[in-house]
C-alpha cells in the first residue's frame, strides 16, 4: 500500500523535475486520499497550466487558493491562469487579493506584476515590479519588466534608468536594447549605434540566437532611421524581421481564406434585429500603426469616456459562440461556424467580459486595431456601438507595420515579417473595408491620419460628434491624458501631434519600389 506521504513526496519530485503529465497522474491518485490538501491542487493546477489545459488549471488553482487563502504563491498563479483564459474581470479580483498578501517571494511578485500588466493595471504592475526589484536588485529581467510598466504609465525617465540598469546587469538582455532605442528619438550626437554594432559583431553572423539578431538589428534600424541613414536602416530592418520570423509557417493564402470567409458571411447590408442594446463601446479599428492610438487618446480624453486599451474580448466572445473546434482564434472554420450566433447574447457576453475595467463612465474605447476583421459582427451584436476606422497613406502604413515587432503570441501579425507580405495583407484590409462600407452604410467613420494631423481641431470635433458626445476642449490636449498606454505608440502619444511621421516612406526612396508596385498593381493609390 502506498501512503499519502509517499505519493506527495513523489508528486513534489515530479513537479520539480517538470514532469507535468506524470505529476497529474500522481495527483489524481492522491486527491481521493487527501481531498483538502492545497499543495496537491496547486501542483495539479500548475501542471495543467503547463500542458495548456486552462479550464482544469483554473479549477485546481481556485481550490488551492480557497483552501489556503493567505498563500500568495497560490493566489498569484490562480490570477495568472485566469489571464490565460482572458477572464480579466476575475483575474483582477484574484490579482488584487494576491497583492494584499504582501509576498516576499520575488518570483511570485514578478509573475503578479505581469498579471497586472496583462489586465491593464499598470500602476499596480509598476508597484509590484518595484517590490520584486527591491528583493532581487541584480536580476535584470525584473528591471526590464519594471521599465515596460513605467513606459505604459508614462514615466519615461524612470523607465530609461531601469533599462540602463538592466543592461549594466546583463548586456545580453537583448530586448532591453531594442526598448531603449525606441524610448527616445536618437540624434547623431547621442545614440547607441556603435555599441549595438559592437554587440552584433561579438555574437557573430552565424549565431543561432534569433532573439539577439532580432533585437540588435531592429534597434540599429530604429537608430539609423533617427539619424537619417535610411539604406542602413532598411538593411537592418530586413535582417531583424527575417530573424524574428524564422520558423514561422506563414503564407498569404491563409489570410486570404479568412478575409474571403468574412466577406461571404456578411454579403448584404445588415439589419440588426437580434442584438444587444448598449452605446458604451467605441471601437477604434484599422491597420496597426495607422494612428489608432492617437484617435483613441483624443476620444478617451473626453470626461465621459474611459480607455479600456486593446481588448481581445470581442474576438474571444465570437470564438466562444462559434463553437468551432479549430485551435486558432480566427480562421475560415471559426467564421463559417458562426452563422447561427445569438447576437444578443454575444453582445451581452462581450460587454460583461470587459468589467470591471469598464463601467465607471458612460462610454469606453476598445482599441484593438484588428477588430476591423469583426466590424460586421460588431454591427450585428452591438448596433448602437460606434466604430471608427483609421486610414493612413498605404506606403506609410505598410512600412510602419514592417518596422514594428509585434507581440509574437498575437494571432494577428504573421504577415508582418516580410515587407511584401505586409503589402499583400494591406490589399486584403483595403478590400474588406470597402466591403464593410457597402454593407454597413453610415456605421463606420473613416478618419484619415494625415488630415487629422493637418487640421487637428476640426477633425477632432467631427470625431467626437460621431461618437455622440458633446465637445470638450480636453480632447485637443490628449497628451495630458493620464490613462496608461501599452501600445507601440506609448511614448509618442505623451506629446502633442507631430508631423515627422508623414510620408516617412519617401525617405527610403527606391528601396520601397517593389512595395509601391504591388500596391498600385492592386489599384491602391500610394500618393497622398
Amino acid at each position: 500500500m502506498t501512503y499519502p506521504e509517499e505519493l506527495y513526496s513523489q508528486l513534489t519530485r515530479l513537479f520539480n523535475q517538470r514532469e507535468w503529465g506524470t505529476a497529474l497522474d500522481v495527483a489524481a491518485k492522491l486527491l481521493p486520499l487527501a481531498p483538502r490538501h492545497p499543495g496537491v491542487y496547486y501542483i495539479a493546477g500548475i501542471s495543467n497550466l503547463e500542458l495548456q489545459r486552462t479550464p482544469q488549471a483554473i479549477e485546481c488553482l481556485r481550490r488551492a487558493s480557497a483552501l489556503e487563502p493567505l498563500r500568495a504563491e497560490y493566489a498569484v498563479q490562480f490570477a495568472k491562469a485566469l489571464t490565460v483564459a482572458n477572464r480579466n474581470r476575475e483575474a483582477k479580483i484574484a490579482a488584487d487579493h494576491a497583492s494584499s498578501l504582501d509576498s516576499t517571494d520575488h518570483l511570485a511578485l514578478d509573475t503578479l506584476g505581469v498579471v497586472h500588466s496583462q489586465i491593464g493595471s499598470y500602476e499596480s504592475a509598476a508597484s509590484t515590479f518595484r517590490k520584486a526589484v527591491a528583493l532581487a536588485p541584480k536580476h535584470a529581467p525584473y528591471r526590464y519588466n519594471l521599465a515596460t510598466s513605467l513606459i505604459a504609465a508614462g514615466d519615461i525617465d524612470d523607465a530609461e534608468v531601469e533599462l540602463n540598469t538592466c543592461l549594466l546587469l546583463d548586456p545580453h538582455y537583448w530586448r532591453a536594447h531594442l526598448t531603449l532605442s525606441q524610448l527616445r528619438r536618437q540624434t547623431p550626437n547621442a545614440n547607441h549605434v556603435k555599441q549595438l554594432l559592437s554587440l552584433l559583431s561579438a555574437i557573430g553572423l552565424a549565431t543561432s540566437d534569433t532573439s539577439a539578431l532580432t533585437c540588435l538589428h531592429l534597434a540599429l534600424s530604429k537608430e539609423y532611421e533617427d539619424i537619417g541613414s535610411y539604406p542602413e536602416a532598411l538593411e537592418h530592418l530586413v535582417k531583424g524581421k527575417k530573424a524574428a520570423g524564422a520558423g514561422r509557417d506563414y503564407s498569404i493564402e491563409r489570410d486570404e481564406a479568412i478575409f474571403s470567409a468574412i466577406t461571404e458571411s456578411v454579403p448584404v447590408p445588415i439589419v440588426a434585429s437580434n442584438s444587444y442594446s448598449t452605446s458604451e463601446p467605441i471601437f477604434v479599428i484599422g491597420m496597426p500603426r495607422s494612428g489608432t492610438t492617437l484617435v483613441e487618446r483624443i476620444i478617451s480624453s473626453h470626461p465621459n469616456v474611459q480607455s479600456a486599451g486593446e481588448l481581445l474580448n470581442f474576438a474571444m466572445s465570437f470564438r466562444h459562440f462559434s463553437e468551432s473546434r479549430s485551435a486558432t482564434l480566427i480562421d475560415a472554420e471559426v467564421i463559417k461556424a458562426a452563422y447561427d450566433i445569438d447576437w444578443a447574447k454575444m453582445g451581452e457576453m462581450y460587454l460583461s467580459s470587459t468589467r470591471p475595467s469598464t463601467g465607471q463612465k458612460p462610454h469606453f474605447t476598445d482599441k484593438l486595431p484588428h477588430n476591423f476583421l469583426y466590424a460586421g459582427f460588431i454591427a450585428q451584436a452591438l448596433p448602437d456601438a460606434k466604430i471608427v476606422c483609421l486610414r493612413r497613406n498605404p506606403m506609410d502604413t505598410c512600412l510602419s507595420n514592417f518596422r514594428q515587432l509585434f507581440a509574437p503570441q498575437s494571432p494577428f501579425f504573421d504577415y508582418s515579417f516580410d515587407l511584401l507580405d505586409v503589402g499583400r495583407y494591406y490589399v486584403l484590409f483595403d478590400r474588406l473595408m470597402a466591403h464593410w462600407q457597402r454593407v454597413l452604410p453610415g456605421r463606420i467613420m473613416e478618419v484619415k491620419y494625415e488630415e487629422l494631423v493637418d487640421s487637428q481641431e476640426s477633425h477632432s470635433r467631427r470625431l467626437i460628434e460621431f461618437c455622440g458626445l458633446a465637445w470638450d476642449e480636453r480632447c485637443l490636449r490628449f497628451e495630458e491624458n493620464p490613462s496608461p498606454v501599452a501600445t507601440a505608440s506609448a511614448v509618442q502619444v505623451r506629446g502633442p501631434i507631430y508631423r515627422s511621421a508623414l510620408n516617412r516612406w519617401r525617405k527610403y526612396g527606391s528601396q520601397l519600389d517593389a512595395l509601391q508596385a504591388l500596391l498600385e498593381g492592386a489599384g491602391i493609390a500610394t500618393e497622398s
